[in-house]
């Protein structure tokens, strides 16, 4: 048995509620229930053994189904099928349980009696539902704006030929049912059910009627069958003489009454009068079909004659002599006079009115019934536009009755006028009527004296021109002249009524009206005179709210709307009506010109206002100094009283509209007084108030919430930010923390059960206005309002009241997140349950609770209701999208829910391996159908769901779900589906109509990117990796790169306009950024290898970038432009192999990053420059010219100044504040970052990296030197620096500027041009407060890390290593300078060289290193130190000594540096990878230093590597260190050959002592020393020949001809010193010959044994490259296995050992 859909899904698709939207769809459905629509309530047929058996015999239904089945149909008197189909049907829409909460129910009697129950309702609902379908139908089928009108159109078309016989049936078997009882309908037949079903009984023979009517309305009525509805309806006495009429109550008589009027309205739309009035003006009545129906009109008239005792009699009546009378308008038949007195004498237009009013919902005015009657007629559309065509026929004579009786009683005209208002062409024929009156009547009770009349008293004549307003001269007023004649249409005793013929405007008349009760305000006439200016504010309103070109016209009675409200609302007993009128008339004009209307408004005191100016939120909402105002009092005591809120519901409409206006901010402040007047007094007590007519109070609570919404939904621009408060800072604060906020919470609170009930019990007829729906608007208004207030609050730590009154854990059931879970039950309004699951989405994200936990033993079941909706194809998109968007957010937040959604279970399997499989009632089904690539472009998966399963898919995956991702996984053709919308090709950027599908490729890229970061190589999914392959195949890497580059070049083009959907492009610009970058990465897997196809992605981006960045910009250009700049940054430093030569785009787009706003393109430019730093150091490798250098330079050069200024201002302000950074004592104190500017990677910092880039490449100088001549870079820089070095700030700064000094310090013109902006002013004082020389020996002052990436000690040793390059360079020219900075900074050189001793880190050995450097250059200029520092001197020679000694010493003894490495350092380890280091050549020990720390190897290879790097320093510190010394000893080719050489020119440096070094400090220098360094030397050489290990190749060749050198230097120090001694007079002979001994002996063992490490094969010295030494030194030539005798050092030697040995 297929189940067929219900009645009320038909329903919501026919009202265009559903996914269906399409006409062939709309037409399919009708269709498929065409039997129903065909058959009508007898659809439903009674119970029959046959269908009882059928339900037996069927296997698909479970048995406890069946047998409930049968039970439904005992109730309901139900064929048995159909009862299993409505039980199937309810449990798929309306059920609130789980399947096991049902089979419980269905076992306990008190529950299935329960859920018997409410399948009646259900049941009662579906026949409704069938009978509104058909009404729709009927509706709308010849109504050419709807959209289906001809599917509709067709359907009545089959339907028409029995619709009537067959649904006139039904009414009569309705009518004369018997009620059920007990005994016929099993013992749950209670009165009360019976009560139920006859309710439902009428509203059934309502609709039907209706339906009958409707019919009618459109096809003709045979007078035969006039006749038989008129027997039908007399008989049951229009519905009065029901068969149960004992079972009527009060609840009933609208419902009865309905069906009376129904009854009349058909037989009078029978008669056809619409036809009989055409055939009567183009006279032809025989047309008619009643003119050739003798018989029946001689039937009908007897049976009329019998009518006459029922109020709904009356309309037949007088339309049945209407028609006899047109037919036949000379037979004067007294049965027909006879009808016509009986429909007067039945109050036939009191009748017609309240039917109207009773049908139509209107609201009730006082005047008389006739007019009434015809205000109700003429209110129905385009009804007026055909009364003014022929003014004089029909409802014409009323009008000319009105006027007639113009302006004694005006209320009647303007009445009807206003009736006549229904569109522009309507207002400006109205204007015009009543500008131009001919008559003027008044009534006298005595004859005036101005008059002179006629003797039959019929005319009156004016003898003087009289006024006829008493009002004061000069306002306006209406003249009377003499001579006018007057009518005299009721003369007699008692009063005259006069017609003047008199032509005045009546606007001007209005105008006095009005005055005249501004002037009787506070007399006894007020009253009468408000019944007479009411009509004219109504009438006004009309017409301004219909047409507000006229507003012009009408300013007179305009302007003086404030004044009546000012002195209206202070008199004792103000008339509320006239208020009303007055603030509606404003609300119309505040639509147009809310400022006016404001300010004029302002001073009448109307609106509550604030007595002191109001400064701070808490003034403001304790209301202190706040006055109610007029409307206030007015509120308080009058309408809460009597319980009428005329003048309240039009102040909140005025407000709103005021709010809407966007008024300026001052205006908007004044309007605060009146917004707290609602949030405080209204708001939190309406529902408390009295009121005498229902629905009142939801309307007043569904305004309040429309005035919060507006004011939420204010755009900031018109709120301007300062400590006062906002309008909507104020609601935001009132409804968060104060009891408003608990009234909106109320409100949600309601509950899906209570909408249901008031829906249920309002009229099918009431339309968009009845209460349900306004209960619907209110509970919607309270939902989106909650959500703004929590959007919009500002962040804060403790929760406010309103969150917790969302938030709290009620008993039973009744918190608020288990209500709003529920609002998925409701079904008539798709946008409530989506506004209430929006609402939850902003909850799970905001406030620490779990919904899981708040929805207690219901989740599961309304989980199943989510599901289904989600499941239903039919069902409204934007309710699925909403719930896959709150489940997207509880993935992160709310863990429980996501679970019980997922409903995964897992599978028996081995112990500890879990494997999960999806269970029945799990998400992930829809979401896989939705992703499903043979599902896309169906309706019910619209690209905006898809988007939404996507983004509920990419949560997971961010979320790291492990069991649901494995399970994705694992399903076929999951990836192959997932990866469907990247294989489209979508619309250009310029066409784009769904943004969302941006988004949804996006998230397909994101997914893949994450599973890909995740996820092994190995494991991948081989589906995935297949995906991949053909992604790569089939060119998409190319076509996508192509379209984010003309997406990104359309955002560029369009930046005037702004792109609607900038979101989406930045979204999927990110999404492929992100892809791109792990495809450097992982090249392989993602089949990214080719060169070429990388080259057209580069390139690609490249055009991006510089579209983004070249135009006129606009923030959103910027800031994909940024994102571009980061993507090329990426994939130039990855795939620079494949880079090619992009400096001229990168220089414009420089260029422009330069013109651009600064505050925007901070993190831009920096990126810029990183990318301009990679390019050149590729071009560095590769060679080549540079075309852009010299505008690259100036713009570079630009830059750096104007960075290294706003530093200097910065760092002032900075430390004028006091924030400068307070030093520390050790030295290698890293300050606490600068300001902002101070980055590693700022742009001032890499703009100085990239103009030592650039000023490397330009190494001959010829554009620097122009560019830094018109642009003072290094006088800003240097001041810059010296201002960071004395404040200890801007580190990373510093270091830039001094790596950019040495770059400029290796080129003559460089040095020259950094030595002459004064860098030793700027470096050598401030300098000092880099460090902290302590007074108690050096070891505290050097740093036991390792050498630190950025740090002041860097700083230091950066400054040493460019004087030592500027010395090298410029020599002479330097000398000075350099003597200054040594002199400066003499104690911490001398420290720093003592330290080596007892700190052995990098960054202490780093800094000896320099230091010595330094001295090694200032070593060659010995005599001019000696004659300006002679003391600094010695002792620099002395340390230096001293510092040869300790090197040789750890150098010999390994394990001793190893305990001191450990001891000393706590650990010998650096700590992590190290950074980039200070100087090329430690790049290498540092490499491997950071190998042991980081890679993870065994500890001990660590450490050996480690102790390798220690050594490598000390090795060239003593290689440099002898090398110093070398110039402080005499030259070994002058000593030995000059004998008159002055001996006290060179002091003696060791002590005549061979006694191997110590590591005592008292034990001084010695000969000794220098033969241990010699020996050291050579035995690492020979370690080194017998290791040879690969993984210190590198380091090896290195280490070797460092150890040539220092044995060369060192050979050359001990010959000139020994010679010294020897010719030194005051040393003893003795000693000299010892000396000489001692010497020999060492020195030929050394020879034999270096002679056997040449014959092996050994590098040469590196003296004349790495350092220069003195000119007298014999050159050596490189030469690998020399002879012996032919390595010259050794040659020196042995001819020294000759020279001994003599």
């Amino acid at each position: 048995m297929s189940r067929p859909g219900s009645c009320r899904e038909l329903w919501t698709i026919l009202l265009g509620r559903s996914a269906l939207r399409e006409p062939v769809q709309i037409e399919a459905e009708l269709d498929r229930h065409w039997d129903r629509l065909h058959q009508g309530l007898s659809y439903y047929k009674p119970p029959s053994s046959s269908s009882a058996a059928k339900v037996k015999d069927n296997k698909d239904v479970a048995q406890p189904l069946k047998e409930f089945g049968l039970r439904i149909s005992k109730l309901l008197n139900l064929d048995e099928q159909q009862s299993v189909q409505i039980l199937q049907c309810y449990l798929q829409e309306d059920y609130r349980g789980t399947r096991d909460s049902l089979k419980v129910v269905l076992k306990d009697e008190r529950q299935s009696l329960a859920l018997l129950l409410k399948i009646a309702d259900y049941y009662y609902e579906e026949r409704m539902c069938l009978l509104r379908c058909v009404l729709l139908l009927l509706t709308y089928f010849q109504d050419e704006r709807h959209p289906y009108s001809a599917e509709y159109s067709n359907s009545v078309t089959k339907l028409e030929k029995d619709l009537v016989s067959c649904y006139q049936a039904q009414f009569e078997s309705l009518f004369k049912a018997e009620a059920p009882t007990w005994e016929t309908h099993g013992n749950l037949m209670t009165e009360r059910q019976v009560s139920r079903w006859f309710l439902q009984c009428l509203r059934e023979q309502s609709l039907l009627l209706e339906i009958i009517f409707l019919y009618y309305a459109y096809f003709e009525m045979s007078p035969s069958d006039l006749l038989s509805f008129t027997k039908m309806f007399k008989e049951q006495g229009f519905g009065l003489r029901q068969t149960n009429r004992h079972l009527v109550d009060k609840s009933m008589d609208a419902l009865v009454d309905r069906i009376g009027y129904l009854s009349s309205l058909i037989l009078v739309e029978g008669m056809d009068i619409d036809f009989l009035h055409k055939c009567a003006l183009e006279d032809c009545t025989e047309q008619h079909q009643f003119s050739c129906a003798a018989d029946v009109i001689k039937e009908m008239d007897q049976l009329l004659l019998t009518f006459g005792d029922i109020p709904h009699h009356g309309p037949v009546l007088l339309a049945w002599v209407l028609l006899r009378h047109t037919l036949r308008p000379d037979e004067t038949n007294p049965v027909v006079r006879r009808i016509g007195n009986t429909a007067l004498q039945l109050g036939v237009f009191q009748y017609l009115s309240t039917m109207l009013k009773g049908l139509g919902q209107k609201c009730a005015c006082m005047c008389s019934h006739l007019i009434d009657a015809a205000c109700e007629v003429l209110s129905a559309p385009s009804l007026a536009e055909v009364f003014w065509e022929m003014p004089n026929m029909g409802l014409g004579m009323i009008l000319d009755s009105a006027v007639g009786m113009f302006p004694h009683q005006i209320g009647p005209l303007l009445q009807l006028l206003t009736a006549l208002l229904s569109n522009k062409s309507t207002v400006k024929k109205v204007y015009n009527f009543l500008d131009k009156m001919s008559f003027y009547t008044q009534v006298y009770k005595h004859k005036p004296n101005d008059v002179i009349s006629k003797d039959d008293e019929t005319l009156w004549r004016r003898q003087t021109q009289k006024l006829l307003y008493p009002l004061g001269t000069g306002q306006t007023n209406l003249w009377m002249p003499q001579g006018v004649l007057g009518q005299v249409m009721i003369g007699g005793e008692q009063t005259y009524v006069v017609r003047w013929d008199y032509s005045y405007s009546s606007w001007t008349l209005f105008t006095c009206e009005v005055e005249m009760l501004l002037h009787v305000v506070s007399t006894a006439d007020v009253l009468a005179h408000c019944a007479r200016v009411k009509p004219i504010l109504d009438l006004v309103h009309k017409i301004i709210s219909t047409d507000w070109t006229v507003s012009d016209c009408l300013l007179p009675l305009t302007s003086r709307i404030y004044m009546l409200l000012q002195r209206l609302t202070s008199v004792i007993n103000p008339p509320v009506d006239v208020i009303a009128s007055c603030v509606n008339c404003l609300s119309v004009l505040a639509a147009r010109m809310p400022g006016k209307v404001w300010s004029s408004l302002h001073h009448t005191g109307f609106l509550p206002f604030a007595s002191n100016p109001l400064t701070n939120m808490a003034q403001c909402v304790s209301a202190e100094g706040m006055k109610a105002g007029n409307y206030g009092n007015l509120l308080v005591q009058i309408e809460q009283p009597r319980g009428e809120y005329a003048v309240t519901i039009a102040f909140l409409r005025l407000l709103t509209t005021l709010v809407k206006g966007q008024l300026g901010s001052t205006q908007n402040k004044g309007l605060i007084p009146c917004v707290l007047l609602v949030l405080k007094e209204m708001l939190p007590t309406y529902h408390k108030w009295r009121y005498n007519t229902y629905g009142v109070r939801e309307r007043i609570g569904c305004l309040i919430l429309e005035l919060i919404h507006a004011i939420l939904n204010l755009s900031p621009e018109g709120e301007d930010q300062g400590s006062t408060p906002t309008l909507q800072s104020l609601c935001i604060y009132s409804l968060a923390n104060t009891e408003a906020g608990q009234a909106v919470v109320n409100i949600m609170g309601v509950g899906v059960d209570t909408i249901d009930v008031v829906l249920a019990a309002q009229p099918s007829s009431c339309g968009a206005e009845g209460p349900g729906q306004i209960l619907i608007q209110t509970v919607k208004l309270a939902f989106s309002v909650t959500n703004n207030v929590i959007r919009l609050k500002p962040p804060s730590d403790a929760a406010s009241p309103l969150e917790q009154a969302l938030t709290q854990h009620g008993g039973h059931g009744s918190n608020l997140i288990a209500v709003l879970a529920k609002y998925i039950y409701h079904k008539h309004d798709p946008a409530l349950p989506r506004l209430a699951i929006q609402l939850l989405k902003r909850l799970a994200t905001v406030a620490p609770m779990s919904v899981y936990a708040c929805l207690g033993s219901d989740a599961a079941a309304i989980r199943d209701a989510f599901l289904t909706r989600l499941q239903s194809k039919t069902e409204d998109m934007r309710i699925k999208v909403m719930i896959l968007e709150f489940l997207t957010v509880a993935v992160e937040t709310q863990p429980g829910l996501i679970e019980l959604f997922l409903n995964l279970e897992v599978k028996d399997g081995s112990e500890g391996s879990k494997e999960f499989l999806l269970g029945e009632w799990s998400c992930l089904h829809v979401v896989l159908d939705l992703i499903d690539s043979k599902q896309q472009g169906k309706y019910w998966c619209p690209p905006l769901l898809h988007r939404a399963a996507l983004a509920f898919l990419l949560a997971l995956w961010q979320d790291r779900r492990d069991s649901a991702i494995s399970v994705l996984r694992a399903k076929e053709r999951f990836w192959e589906n997932l990866t469907t919308p990247l294989f489209g090709t979508l619309t250009p950027p310029s066409d784009t109509t769904e943004p969302c599908v941006l988004e949804t490729c996006a998230f397909v890229m994101k997914i893949i990117g994450l599973e890909i970061y995740y996820v092994v190589s190995g494991s991948l999914e081989q589906s995935l990796k297949d995906g991949l392959q053909k992604f790569s195949n089939a060119r998409r890497y190319e076509y996508w790169s192509q379209y984010v580059k003309a997406l990104v070049c359309h955002v560029a083009a369009m930046e005037e306009e702004g792109v609607c959907y900038f979101a989406e492009t930045q979204m999927l610009i990110s999404a492929w950024r992100m892809l791109l970058i792990l495809a450097t990465g992982h090249s392989e897997v993602m089949q990214l290898t080719d060169d070429s196809t990388k080259l057209k992605l580069f390139m690609d981006v490249l055009d991006g970038t510089q579209a983004a960045l070249t135009t006129p910009t606009s923030v959103p250009c910027l800031r994909l432009g940024s994102m571009m700049a980061t993507l090329l940054l990426i994939l130039l430093k990855q795939w620079r192999r494949s880079a090619p030569d992009i400096l001229s785009p990168l220089s414009l787009i420089l260029e422009s990053v330069l013109q651009a706003d600064q505050q925007l393109m901070e993190r831009t430019k920096a990126k810029v420059f990183s990318a301009l730093i990679s390019v050149l150091q590729i071009q560095g490798l590769n060679g080549g010219d540079i075309s852009q250098l010299p505008q690259l330079l100036l713009s570079v050069c630009e830059t750096v100044k104007d960075e290294a200024l706003a530093l200097i201002d910065s760092t002032r302000h900075m430390s004028q504040a006091g924030d400068a950074a307070e030093d520390e004592d050790s030295m290698e104190t890293d300050s606490p970052r600068g300001p902002q500017k101070d980055q590693r990677d700022g742009v001032c910092v890499l703009a100085l990296h990239l103009a030592k880039e650039l000023c490397r490449t330009d190494e001959d100088g010829e554009h620097w030197v122009l560019v830094m001549r018109k642009v003072p870079v290094l006088p800003s820089v240097l001041s810059a620096m010296e201002l960071s070095l004395r404040s200890k700030n801007n580190l990373y700064f510093t270091e830039a500027a001094l790596h950019l000094l040495l770059t400029l310090a290796r080129t003559p013109q460089g040095a020259a041009a950094v030595a002459g902006a004064g860098v030793i002013q700027t470096i050598c004082l401030p300098l000092l407060s880099v460090y902290e020389v302590s007074s108690n020996g050096a070891s505290q002052s050097f740093s036991r890390k390792a050498q630190d990436s950025a740090c002041w000690p860097g700083v230091y040793r950066l400054c040493m290593s460019l004087m030592e390059s500027l010395l090298k360079t410029l020599r002479y020219n330097f000398v000075n300078e350099a003597l200054d900075f040594v002199g400066v900074h003499q104690e911490r050189i001398l420290q720093c060289l003592n330290a080596v001793r007892t700190v052995q880190s990098l960054s202490c050995l780093d800094e000896a290193d320099h230091t010595v450097g330094f001295l090694l250059q200032l070593s060659s200029f010995c005599k001019e130190w000696q004659f300006h520092l002679p003391k600094l001197l010695r002792d620099v020679q002395v340390n230096l000594c001293y510092l040869c000694q300790t090197c040789t010493y750890l150098l010999h003894s390994k394990k001793m540096l190893h305990h001191y490495l450990q001891a000393k350092n706590g650990e010998a380890l650096p700590p992590g990878p190290l950074a980039r280091t200070q100087r090329p050549q430690q790049t290498k020990e540092a490499a491997v230093a950071a190998a042991g720390g980081a890679g993870g190897g065994e500890r001990e290879e660590a450490e050996q590597k480690a102790l390798l790097a220690v050594q490598c320093s000390l090795l060239k510190i003593l290689s440099k260190t002898l090398a110093t010394l070398q110039h402080f000893t005499p030259d070994c080719c002058q000593i030995l050959l000059d004998q008159c050489m002055d001996l006290a020119e060179y002091r003696t440096l060791f002590v005549l002592s061979f006694t191997t070094p110590a590591f005592d400090p008292d034990v001084a220098p010695s000969f000794g020393t220098l033969l241990a360094t010699i020996n050291v030397a050579l035995g690492m050489l020979s370690e080194m020949e017998k290791k040879k290990e690969p993984a210190s190749l590198s380091i090896a060749s290195l280490a070797s001809s460092l150890l040539m050198f220092t044995m060369e230097n060192c050979f050359y120090v001990l010959i000139s010193q020994a010679v010294r001694c020897l010719k030194d007079a005051a040393i003893l002979p003795r000693d000299k010959q010892r000396l000489k001994q001692e010497l020999s002996s060492e020195l030929s063992t050394l020879l034999s044994s270096l002679s056997r490490h040449f014959r092996r094969g050994s590098p040469s010295s590196p003296a004349g490259g790495l350092l220069p030494s003195s000119q007298s030194k014999p050159a050596t030539p490189g030469s690998k296995a020399a002879p012996e005798g032919q390595e010259p050092f050794i040659q020196l030697v042995q001819a020294f050992v000759r020279l001994v040995q003599r």
